[in-house]
């Protein structure tokens, strides 16, 4: 222990005596570090931000949805007998803290001046807290959601209908017996868009979607099954538990097919079965026409991580050769004096573990700053880019583990750089080395 503290005080020196190279490195690995953070912060808060829009709008954690066909060709998203489902799954799965059930429907909204294709979900307004967080309204009042033959639409879609709070439009819609209906509804909420699900998702109460679409009070379009939030890397293994104790539980139950229902319908309804099947999708499956843009930022982000590696290795084992011929004669001096050529090696490597210790540290500090700096600041993003943010401002989730994450990489990859111009100088033999002029 005491010989570790003489070695750290000898190699702290070292870096004090050099300081303007030592400076310049540590200055670089701070940026290093402080640009790794950020762009981590943005992957996961982009990814965070996803899960939180999508599992209030449109999915849950797990899903049981499925389809019902009168005939062989044409099927409809519809759950039936759902209480008893939600009761089977809860016996395949303790897991689940809390369930939510949604209308899931197509239809064309038709105001005085306009009209547009939408997907609407039925909901329980007075069972939906989550739904409340999720959204800011630009006017009117949530709870009016719970009156029948209402509807919340988003503010994109008002400006498009010229529609505001009061407004009446009208939704037609075909249902699943192949006949076309229509229900006269009124504008109780306008919610601030949050990105692509807020283009064509409006809401409104259950009852008024079963009337829409002529259902049973017991059907709905799909089950929501919501978990502790450390069970979210788990969902692959409980969407196949689920899926398995469904079967055992009498349900016949579709093949695993990682894609949004409403992509579906096409294949659904090319099979030659009738009457319901259910479907057990996660999150991801819900919204995997949009997940490419993380899988992108993920992409882009590990391609500049190996930049950033790569330009770390070579400044470090650069400065390292410099280092070694300024300090020639010193080594002689030392391995003369009776040092071993593992201490020397030790010497050198415990230089470059300190600077990129030290350097990685003040980076991940700078990094996390930044990152509060700009949650705090809220920052507005173009309209483009919130489509596929799902947020109309920036979001960098700097976590614990990635810091720590981040300063560990980052001096790990300086002690390996710095690992072969330490053992080059150690195998420099006493008397050349003390005749070196340099």
């Amino acid at each position: 222990m005491h010989k570790l503290l003489v070695d750290l005080q000898i190699a702290w020196r070292s870096l004090i005596q050099h300081g303007r190279r030592t400076l310049l490195l540590g200055g670089a690995l701070a940026s290093v570090t402080t640009l790794l953070i950020l762009l981590n912060g943005l992957s996961t808060g982009v990814r965070e931000t996803m899960i939180s829009t999508a599992t209030t709008l449109t999915t849950g954690y797990l899903n049981i949805g499925g389809f019902f066909k009168v005939t062989a060709g044409q099927s409809g998203p519809v759950v039936t007998k759902f209480p008893e489902v939600i009761a089977a799954a809860k016996r395949v799965l303790p897991e689940i803290t809390y369930t939510v059930h949604r209308g899931r429907g197509w239809a064309k909204m038709v105001s005085e001046t306009s009209s547009m294709q939408v997907g609407i979900g039925g909901i329980d307004i007075k069972d939906e807290p989550k739904f409340r967080e999720a959204l800011q309204l630009a006017s009117g009042n949530l709870d009016d959601l719970a009156e029948p033959n209402s509807v919340l639409i988003f503010a994109n879609q008002a400006e498009k209908l010229d529609l505001k709070v009061g407004d009446a439009v009208t939704i037609s819609a075909a249902t699943s017996r192949g006949t076309n209906n229509t229900i006269d509804l009124k504008v109780v909420a306008i919610a601030r868009s949050i990105g692509l699900l807020s283009m064509w998702n409006v809401y409104i109460p259950s009852q008024s979607l079963r009337k829409l679409y002529q259902l049973n009070d017991d059907a709905t379009g799909a089950i929501h099954l919501f978990f502790k939030d450390s069970d979210l890397s788990r969902l692959p293994q409980l969407a196949a538990k689920l899926r398995t104790g469904l079967e055992k539980e009498g349900y016949r139950v579709m093949d695993a097919d990682p894609r949004a229902f409403w992509m579906k319908f096409q294949s659904v309804n090319r099979e030659d079965w009738t009457g319901q099947k259910l479907d057990v999708t996660s999150w991801e499956d819900e919204v995997s026409f949009m997940t490419w843009t993380l899988k992108a930022l993920q992409g882009v982000s590990f391609i500049l991580l190996l930049i950033l590696v790569a330009i770390v290795v070579v400044g470090i084992m650069n400065t390292m050769w410099i280092a070694i011929r300024e300090r020639t004669r010193e080594i002689g001096t030392l391995r003369a004096i009776g040092m071993q050529r593992g201490s020397v090696a030790w010497m050198f490597l415990l230089e470059s573990l300190l600077l990129g210790l030290f350097g990685t540290i003040l980076g991940a500090v700078g990094g996390t700053l930044i990152a509060a700096g700009v949650n705090a600041a809220h920052v507005a993003v173009p309209l483009p880019v919130q489509l596929f943010l799902m947020s109309d401002h920036l979001k960098l989730a700097v976590h614990p583990p990635l810091v720590f994450g981040a300063i560990f990489l980052i001096t790990l990859v300086t002690s390996l750089a710095a690992l072969y111009p330490s053992l080059r100088a150690a195998r420099l033999r006493p008397v050349t080395a003390m005749q070196h002029f340099g």
